[in-house]
Order: structure tokens, then sequence, then C-alpha cells
């Protein structure tokens, strides 16, 4: 019987890995979005409004409440938990005693605290789906340093606590969650592009991307069919060569994402265990191909974390054929389970591609060798099946958890000896009600993608969702709800000057502004404010009031904001003086074509996004004023003799010549070279003693002993079965 204790391992470190990514990419960028001279001063969100210490904690969960006490401002409190968050997580990833539940709580809290404070930068669902993901590793991590699983602990069969793998199950329901509502919010939403199959891939969407999906004419040109690429926030060069596939390519490759997002999720839940491996491996397919094509920062890696829940001991051993065979079911109860299992594989098989052919029409033109592919089914007709689907699918999560739980409770029972069994029943019992819990909560946020579903749950779900919600322990997800920029990406261009007739444009880093300069790769790094540009040109300046700070900043001319859009301030074309007017133009953008060598990118100048303005210009303080973006209240000076202080200022120093892409992947090389010698130096590079050559093998033989001596079937899908794995 398969268990999960290698995929639990590969977890904590994914979560570990991406905690390391998205504190340090946001330390990079606190002084120019949060700092006192920043876009958004993180200060003005944390004002005491006389209630008691405990209770202003409940209802603002963050420890930044608590800098003032260390003589720190709002930001450098954020710095020194991102620095404290990134160590952390480094620490984890490269030591298993660090992967302790204290540990994931610490860096769940940190994130928690920055993101209470994190304001529009931090509002995307990957955000809370690293909190969700995070909060879950507590649960997962073990308690103490797992035994050698080469030695049964006494009163354990075969080495397994019965409350392993029980939270992990989690994992799994919400990678479950996560894939199959983004599916689904691609046709709930009506856009045109997604049930016309005109969108190549996914088009990201978040929480304030409200109603953005432009309508389309009746009749497309091919060249329609083919802009998700360009018009993504940040795309590779990788995606210039996939915006130049055939249509008929692109268009396949959208039923393959409602394949892999809509159908193959439930597979998650199969009693077949090369059902959920052929899961896994569809879901990592999907994820390389948005990673080689698009930046979407730590999201990507984070969902490959999430589908670890899918894997199990024997797959990720790689155990040799020899071994295999060896495995080979002999009695005749063995062999009927393996042939109902091939044959359920067969039918399952066979059912998706039959669904994929006939709700997509596919065929196959052989005179002009393509795949044809449209839409065969109705909105109404998708809205009457996601009704009876929705609840199916919550009590599908829900007997998979019985099973697991009735998984461990026969663990439990076989444990020897009174103690022994009471030690046991602890952690099985808190675990087990916050498994339970956890679910029902996550229910409510799961049934928003189905309104009539939402209403018919148990109402305790409700009340216990709303009483956590601020913690973010459960999250609605709808990832690429849309497909924008029909016609063009949107991209506002901001320009400077001196006296209001020569204009020279500002150049980002990430964003597409210089029509010859390559997109980047900056994987996983997010670029927080050329994230909100991308989302600013989606509508009125109106819509996205800190573009009015920006503008302050830029005039102000303040270093930290400068070096959000250049970290070498050479490039900055007024790195010597701040312009004295600043304005913005919105353009349209397409990927060039190959024979416009030398250049990336077209545009084509459509409107003015925002009016020229300059320091004191009343148009500018009214929209400040507006949305309570003026300077009323300058921060309290800290004293300079503040030894924390003056620490996190040296560390800034050190570490500000550096840009972010740079300094994440510094960090992933030294995790690299810390591994590589662990491997030459560890003690398992040794040559073992002559007692030690004898041992496993009678160890490996009780092992399979007290295999054969489990009841449970080949087939299960419980958690410890031959198997293993969301949020992330």
């Amino acid at each position: 019987m398969a268990g999960s204790r290698l995929p639990r391992q590969l977890f904590l470190q994914g979560v570990a890995a991406v905690f390391m990514f998205a504190f340090a990419s946001l330390y990079t960028q606190i002084p120019g979005l949060y700092g006192p001279e920043g876009i958004l001063p993180a200060r003005r969100t944390l004002r005491p409004q006389g209630k008691g210490r405990w209770q202003q904690l409940w209802e603002t969960p963050t420890l930044l409440w608590e800098a003032p006490l260390l003589g720190l401002d709002t930001a450098q409190g954020l710095e020194l938990l991102s620095l404290l968050g990134t160590v952390l997580a480094l620490g984890a990833l490269l030591t298993r005693p660090l992967r302790h539940p204290l540990v994931y709580l610490l860096l769940w809290a940190a994130y928690l605290s920055v993101c209470q404070v994190g304001q529009v930068f931090l509002y995307f669902q990957w955000d809370s789906l690293l909190l969700e993901t995070g909060f879950l590793a507590v649960l997962v991590a073990p308690l103490g340093l797992p035994p050698n699983h080469k030695q049964a602990p006494q009163g354990r069969p075969g080495g397994v606590s019965p409350h392993e793998g029980l939270a992990f199950w989690l994992v799994r329901w919400l990678l479950f969650r996560l894939m199959f509502a983004s599916g689904v919010v691609k046709l709930t939403s009506r856009c045109p592009a997604w049930w016309g199959l005109t969108g190549e891939g996914p088009s990201l969407d978040v929480r304030q991307c409200w109603g953005l999906c432009p309508a389309l004419t009746a009749h497309l040109s091919p060249a329609a069919l083919t802009y998700h690429y360009e018009t993504q926030c940040l795309p590779t060069p990788a995606a210039w060569f996939a915006h130049r596939l055939p249509v008929w390519l692109h268009k396949l490759s959208v039923v393959a994402t409602f394949l892999i997002e809509i159908a193959v999720p439930p597979l998650f839940f199969a009693p077949v265990r090369r059902l959920r491996l052929a899961a896994f491996y569809s879901q990592v397919l999907l994820q390389v191909l948005i990673v080689i094509t698009g930046n979407y920062n730590f999201f990507n890696l984070l969902t490959l974390v999430l589908a670890t829940a899918l894997l199990d001991d024997t797959h990720l051993a790689a155990k040799s054929s020899t071994s295999r065979r060896k495995r080979t079911p002999s009695s005749w109860p063995k062999a009927l389970l393996a042939v109902l299992a091939l044959l359920l594989e067969l039918a399952v098989y066979g059912l998706l591609a039959y669904g994929v052919v006939h709700c997509f029409g596919l065929e196959v033109d052989w005179e002009q060798h393509v795949i044809r592919s449209r839409t065969t089914f109705t909105f109404h007709q998708f809205s009457q099946w996601l009704k009876m689907v929705t609840l199916p699918t919550m009590w599908l999560g829900a007997a998979s958890l019985a099973w697991e739980l009735l998984t461990a409770l026969w663990r439990w029972v076989q444990v020897r000896g009174s103690l022994q069994k009471l030690c046991a029943a602890v952690p099985l019992s808190v675990l087990g009600t916050a498994t339970v819990a956890l679910f029902l909560i996550s229910l409510v946020p799961y049934s928003y993608m189905e309104p009539s579903s939402h209403g018919r749950l148990w109402t305790g779900a409700h009340r216990l969702f709303g009483t956590v919600e601020h913690l973010q322990l459960a999250n609605s997800y709808g990832l690429f709800r849309r497909m924008t920029g029909l016609g063009g990406r949107p991209e506002v261009v901001l320009e400077g000057s001196y006296d209001g007739h020569q204009w020279t444009e500002i150049e980002f880093m990430y964003k597409p502004g210089n029509l010859s300069r390559p997109p980047p790769i900056v994987v996983p790094h997010q670029p927080r404010l050329d994230w909100q540009m991308w989302f600013a040109a989606l509508g009125p300046h109106t819509h996205s009031p800190w573009f009015a700070s920006l503008v302050l900043r830029l005039l102000q001319g303040k270093a930290p904001v400068i070096r959000l859009i250049q970290n070498h301030t050479p490039s900055y074309p007024f790195h010597k003086q701040p312009p004295t007017y600043v304005r913005a133009q919105r353009y349209k953008y397409w990927f060039s074509h190959p024979w416009e060598q030398g250049r990336w990118w077209r545009r084509q100048w459509v409107e003015e996004f925002f009016p020229s303005v300059s320091l004191g210009d009343p148009a500018l303080d009214v929209l400040l004023g507006q949305f309570g973006l003026q300077d009323k209240s300058p921060p309290r000076a800290r004293s300079s003799s503040n030894t924390l202080s003056q620490a996190l200022h040296w560390i800034r120093r050190q570490l500000s010549p550096l840009e972010a892409p740079a300094l994440l992947w510094g960090l992933l090389g030294a995790v690299g070279a810390i591994k590589v010698m662990q491997a030459l130096l560890g003690p398992q590079s040794l040559p073992r003693s002559k007692e030690e050559k004898h041992k496993p093998a009678s160890q490996e033989d009780s092992v399979a002993a007290s295999k054969q001596a489990s009841p449970a079937p080949n087939i299960s899908s419980s958690s410890q079965t031959p198997r293993r794995k969301k949020s992330p």
C-alpha cells in the first residue's frame, strides 16, 4: 500500500520555496509601494481606533501592530517581516527539522500580516492561495522529526501514524477547487472569447478585474483569434512565437484547457492510482506551458506544489521494474481488482474522449490537415449542467474525506498497546476535527460559482466561514475568467516634460513600452506596479486611484518609486531633476510581424489616459483628496540610534543595487548549491558497516509482511494508498 510521506515532504519543501520567493520579491518593492515616500504608504492602513489590543488584532490580524514597540514604522515592520519570512522559508527548504508546524504557522502569520496592509498591490488570487496553502502546511507538517521509514515504531504497523496524510487530503481538495472553479468561471462569465474558443490560453483575472471582457463582433477575423499571448500582463519571448501558431491549434488548446480544468479534476479522487497520476501530469503540462509563455510569478509553482497531493511514495521512489514485478498480485482477489481497475481506467478515458468530441465538435479535416473545433452547447445548457454537478462534487469531496477518516481510524485500531493507542488518539482527533472543519468552511466560497447551490448549503457552514473569513483560511477562485484586449492590448505610457511641449517617455523595466525591447523573463518575481499598470489600462484612471499617487511621486522625484520603474537610476530619463509635468497616454500594442526585424511590438495611439499635471495643480489635488491620498500627517520620526532600524537600512543598501529577478534567482542558485553539498557530504554518501548492510533487508521483509496483512485494497483512494499529494 503506497504511502504519502515523500509527497508530503515535497509539498512542504515546495510551500517553503514559494514563501521564500513571495517574501523576497515583495521585500524589494516595499519602499516604493508602502514606504513613507511610496505610492500607498502602509502607515495609513493601521490607525488605532481605541479598541482593545486583542480585539484589534482579531479584526485586523497583522503583527505590524507591534512594530512601534520595536521602534519601527509600518514600512520598516514590513521589511522586517519579509526578511524574516525569507530566511525562515529558506531554512525550511534546506533542512527537515525546520519543516515544523510552528515554522509554517509563523510563515503564514507573517504573510497574512503583510496582506492586511498590502492594499491593491496584494489583491491577487495567488496571494490568497498562498495563505490558504500555507495554513494547510501547518497541519501537514509533522510535529517532530519523522521516524525512520525503515523502522516501524512500537505499536504502529509499517511505521505509519494513524493521522498521517489526513490533513494532506485538504491539499488535494484545494487543488480541485482551484482548477474546477477556474474552468467553470470561463464559461459562466459569458465571455464570447471563451465560448467561441478564440482564446488560446488563460487570460488573467483577479478580484479587481470587474466585467472587463470586451464585446466581440459577430464575425471575427482570423487575427482576432490569436490575441491572448500578446495581451497577457507580462508575456515572455516564447509568447511571441506561440502567437504565430495556427488558429486551429489555438482553438484546440482552449478545448484542452477546458478538459484539464473541468473534466479532469474529479479524477483527483479516483480510486485507481493511474487515473490520479494521469490527472497529475495533465496539470503539470498545463502549468509548464503557462510558465513558458507568461510571467505569472509564483502562481504556477504554487499550483504544481498543490499537485503533489496526487502522487504517492511508490511513484516518487521510482523503483525498478524488477521490484514492480515482485509486487504483481498473485492471489485471485488481487488479480480481479487489477482487472476491474484497468477496465475502469479505460472506461474513464473513453468517456473523456467521447465528451470532448461531442461537446466541442472535433472533426479532422484531412484535406487541410487540421482539427476543427466549436462549442456545441449553449450557456443555458451549461448552467443547467453546473446546477446538476455542483452539489455532487461537494458530496464527492465528502465521500473521499470520509474514506480518509475511516482509513485513519482503521490504522488507529491496529495500534498495539493502550498507551500507544491513547497517544495516537490525540493527534488523530485534533487533525480529524480540523480537517472536517476546514472542509466545511471551504464549501462556502466554492459554492459561489453556482448561486442556487450556495443557498442550499448548511447554515452552520456559513456561520463557521463568516467567523474566520478575515483569516483567509478558505477562498473562492476563478482564475483567468475573461479575455481582455481584443483588437490590441491597451497599454498606459507615462510621459514627463520640463516645459510642457517636449515630452519624454518613462519606460518601465518589465511591462511593454519600448518597441524594440524583447519581453522579459522575471518569474518567480512579481513586479506589482507593472501588474497594476496592466489593470489600469483596462479602464479609466479613476478606476485606479493609486495612479494619481504614482504621478505625484514622480513629480516629487521620490527615489523609492523611481526604483520600481528603473532600478538602474541612469536609465530613468529624469534622474537628475524631476519632471515639471507628467501625463499618461493610452496605446494599443500588438506583437510585431516576422518581417519587422529588430522590433517585438508595434503600437497605435488611442487617447489621453491622464491629463498633464504639475505639483500644486488643483486637478491633481482634487484627485488625491477624493481618494484620501494626500500627505496630511507626515510620518513620525524614528530614532536613528535604533539598532534594528540601522540594521534594516544597512541590508537595504546592500541589496538595492540588485534587480529583483537576479536576487530571486540568486537565492534559488544558493539553494541548489547547498543541496549539492548536502548530497556530497551527507552521511548517506559514507560506506555502511557490515551490520548496516544486512539491516535493511530484514526491515524491508517486515514492512512487506505488514503490507500483506493490511486489508486495504490496492485501488484505495486514501492518502496512504498507492498514490501520492493544492495552493496552494
